[in-house]
């Protein structure tokens, strides 16, 4: 449940986070910052906003665990302040890094919670993290000079029209290699991550027909089933791009949203030639293994006559993979070759 709290934005409050912006934060950090162009000025465009930098940032918190595993996958972990809500376990390759990276808040951090950190930058991979009952809006924290950072897949109304997920993706490692003079390895990473997106792309099923003899075959990505009920992915979430990239379509690519709750039925009614079963284990709602969600398949007197449940054309990824961040390739690894097992090839 979300725990409400307003940005109560006294003048000793805004007064401490205005130095902080300007490099003269009341709070300490023990730790040497990163190396970089000290004193290099840049600027980027945000979700709409204008983001003007002096100098690179010092004490960076990210709201959540995609923007938290941005910045560190960017070398980034020694100019973090803080971290928030986080869902399931670091990859090993970053453990020593986020260790070292306090905690301000294990769910959702609130406004009082972003305020203990005194940040010169504020990261999140979603707008609706920028709300009054959770860390402030941007225009709150932008008139205490404390610049907020959202990831371009949020908000595509921003970029251009035909930028892929996967684009607005590579887009945001870039702004956040130049906002910390990060640009070297911001490349690399993007260049890492393109070449992946095109193996997927080269390595794309070709089909001899799908269930409905059009070529593709479709696909219901099962992310969570809370209270009994189905949330797949809709038209508007990353499985769409990662379905067209392989050769295979999204059932619900007719729902506008991200991650729509529909009916058991609806699934059936579908009838995908496969599932994509997220695994969210370790966040330990009821419904969230991989296991339960075979279980209500297997469970439900409709859904368990479909070819795809009899024949187990199930192919199961970590749940929070399906989510744009840096771990979205190896989901889209993932589902070319979980095709290729299920023999969707000439």
């Amino acid at each position: 449940m979300r725990h409400r709290a307003r940005l109560a934005l006294t003048p000793a409050l805004a007064l401490a986070l205005a130095l902080t912006a300007a490099g003269c934060g009341t709070a300490t950090d023990d730790r040497a910052p990163a190396a970089g162009p000290a004193g290099t000025p840049a600027a980027v465009t945000s979700c709409g906003l204008e983001l003007a930098f002096a100098r690179p940032p010092q004490r960076a918190v990210a709201l959540d665990q995609s923007s938290t595993e941005t910045l560190l996958e960017l070398g980034l972990g020694d100019r973090m302040a803080g971290t928030a809500n986080l869902k399931t376990k670091i990859p090993a390759r970053y453990q020593d890094a986020y260790a070292k990276v306090p905690v301000i808040a294990p769910k959702i951090a609130t406004g009082e919670q972003l305020r203990s950190a005194t940040p010169d930058l504020v990261v999140a991979g979603s707008a609706d993290l920028y709300t009054k009952d959770r860390a402030g809006t941007r225009e709150e924290l932008g008139a205490l000079k404390v610049p907020t950072f959202v990831s371009a897949v949020d908000c595509p109304q921003h970029d251009e029209a035909a930028k892929s997920p996967f684009e607005l993706l590579f887009s945001d490692y870039e702004k956040l290699g130049k906002v910390f003079g990060a640009e070297e390895r911001a490349g690399e990473l993007v260049r890492d991550q393109r070449a992946a997106v095109a193996r997927a792309g080269e390595a794309a099923p070709r089909v001899e027909r799908g269930a409905r003899g059009d070529g593709q075959p479709t696909v219901v990505y099962l992310y969570s089933a809370f209270n009994g009920m189905p949330y797949v992915a809709g038209k508007t979430g990353m499985p769409s791009e990662m379905s067209r990239i392989v050769g295979a379509r999204n059932a619900f690519d007719d729902v506008n949203e991200e991650w729509p709750e529909v009916s058991w039925e609806e699934v059936a009614k579908r009838d995908p030639d496969f599932i994509v079963i997220g695994d969210l284990s370790e966040r330990g709602r009821p419904g969230d293994s991989a296991r339960e969600k075979r279980e209500a398949l297997a469970a439900h007197p409709v859904v368990s006559r479909l070819a795809a449940v009899r024949d187990n054309k199930i192919i199961e990824v970590p749940g929070i993979e399906l989510d744009p961040s840096v771990r979205s390739v190896h989901a889209l690894d993932l589902l070319a070759a979980g095709m290729k097992d299920l023999g969707y090839v000439r």
